[in-house]
């Protein structure tokens, strides 16, 4: 099998090769027919200018074997023709002789000239093409899917079936179909990567081309595979920071609750101290509070667990505010004030959800507002909504960082405070897991205001 192909970027086709040499053959009779009758009025020069424009044609459509075809013929039929004495090959004129030896010669050299100069302006053409295409190829690298759109462009380039790109024993990548018939050509584009083209046999194009095609081809391919293997390093590094915020938070906000939690214990346990019931009543709070800030914490983590795999259950169902409420005013929200519409109708919700998503809200809003600042719950429709905002007065956040806040394992600005920083990103998650949206905004006159979404019930 010849190591050459053609296609769009090969040498003259077949058919343009066919036109030429029809042309060799039938252009020269055609011209004898059409100027027989008037050979006795023109000049022998006159016909045989006409005979090399037939070379000039049949040379630029096929090349030089159709050009010399042409001139063999129009040399024949003008000498039978056109030179006394007519239809013999015999040339009485000595000078009419010299004039069909130089238009032999010149249509010949017409015919070499015109392939030689058709031949380099296909070979600028091709190679303007060829650039082109290459460089586009080499602008591909950060482009998803860049190996199959190049090897789908050598397709077309080659006028192939299917290409394909491969290793010693897997396919890597491929396109189009392969065809009954269809030769096979093998193209190596490194140690252990070939391009592997199926298509018709073809002559004409150097190899050149399809070696820097291959070789392309293989360098996209070891590019995508660097690429994935940043990505992975990437998410590999971001999973690390992850466990590492999440020990860091761990380690300290459930160390310090256990520690006063444990110093309280040992206290009350203590015989040789005399408690007064007040001391002791003041240490069973910070048991309790304490027990409830390990139990919020623990909470939140398992969680964030439950919004990462997915397997957040959602019950949705007519909710009434009120009753959700009343579970997060009992968790120990003390300076929560309500501002209620009295027509709020029912939405729909998971309350268990939207209850852990208010609780996490209103604690974010506590630990950020002066000491005995109000934290404020209002609720009103919103179109088709209900819009319920937990309101703050404290030092609020710049609106071009609202997308950190719910970055987990996060507290903005890095401010002391308890919590792991799961809290609104757990919000929003379960906000989203009940079709709701969870938005930031500011408070007037300062503050940070938190505004949950959900549809109102259908009558």
């Amino acid at each position: 099998m010849n190591d050459q192909i053609s296609g769009p970027v090969g040498g003259l086709g077949s058919q343009r090769k066919l036109s030429g040499f029809a042309v060799a053959v039938v252009v020269p009779i055609l011209l004898t027919i059409v100027l027989v009758p008037y050979r006795q009025t023109l000049g022998l020069d006159t016909v045989l200018l006409l005979f090399v424009l037939a070379s000039v044609v049949a040379s630029v459509l096929g090349g030089v074997l159709p050009a010399l075809i042409a001139s063999v013929v129009s040399f024949t039929v003008a000498n039978f023709f056109f030179t006394q004495p007519y239809a013999t090959l015999t040339v009485a004129s000595v000078t009419e002789l010299i004039d069909l030896v130089i238009f032999f010669a010149v249509a010949v050299l017409v015919g070499v000239v015109t392939e030689i100069g058709a031949r380099a302006r296909g070979r600028a053409e091709r190679a303007r093409i060829e650039a082109e295409w290459l460089a586009d190829l080499g602008n591909q690298d950060q482009q998803p899917q860049s190996v199959e759109r190049a090897l789908s462009r050598a397709r077309v380039m080659f006028s192939m079936n299917q290409v394909q790109l491969a290793s010693t024993d897997e396919i890597l990548a491929s396109t189009g179909e392969r065809r009954t018939g269809d030769i096979e050509i093998l193209v190596p584009a490194t140690a252990d990567l070939e391009v592997r083209l199926y298509g018709p046999e073809r002559l004409g194009v150097d190899r050149k081309l399809l070696d820097s095609m291959a070789q392309t081809a293989a360098r996209l391919w070891r590019t995508e595979q660097l690429g994935e293997q940043a990505r992975r390093a990437e998410e590999l590094a971001h999973i690390d920071r992850l466990r590492a915020s999440l020990l860091a938070a761990v380690g300290h906000d459930l160390r310090n609750p256990l520690a006063a939690i444990t110093v309280a214990a040992e206290t009350l346990r203590q015989e040789g101290i005399e408690l007064s019931p007040r001391d002791q009543a003041e240490l069973l709070d910070t048991i309790e509070e304490h027990t409830q800030r390990l139990n919020h914490i623990i909470g939140n983590l398992l969680d964030a667990s439950r919004l990462r795999a997915g397997a957040v259950s959602v019950h949705p169902q007519p909710t009434d505010l009120l009753e959700v409420l009343t579970g997060v005013l009992r968790s120990g929200e003390s300076r929560v004030e309500l501002a209620i519409a009295d027509d709020l109708p029912a939405f729909l919700s998971d309350p268990g959800l939207l209850e852990r998503v208010l609780a996490n809200l209103v604690d974010n809003a506590d630990r950020h507002v002066a000491e005995g600042g109000p934290v404020t719950i209002e609720a009103h429709v919103d179109g088709v909504q209900v819009a319920i905002s937990v309101i703050d007065h404290g030092r609020g956040v710049p609106p071009e960082r609202y997308g950190e806040i719910f970055a987990p394992f996060q507290h903005f600005n890095d401010q002391p405070t308890t919590g792991v920083g799961l809290g609104l990103a757990i919000a929003r998650g379960f906000t989203e897991a009940m079709n709701g949206t969870l938005t930031p905004s500011l408070t007037p006159g300062g503050g940070l205001t938190m505004t949950v979404r959900l549809e109102v019930v259908d009558d």
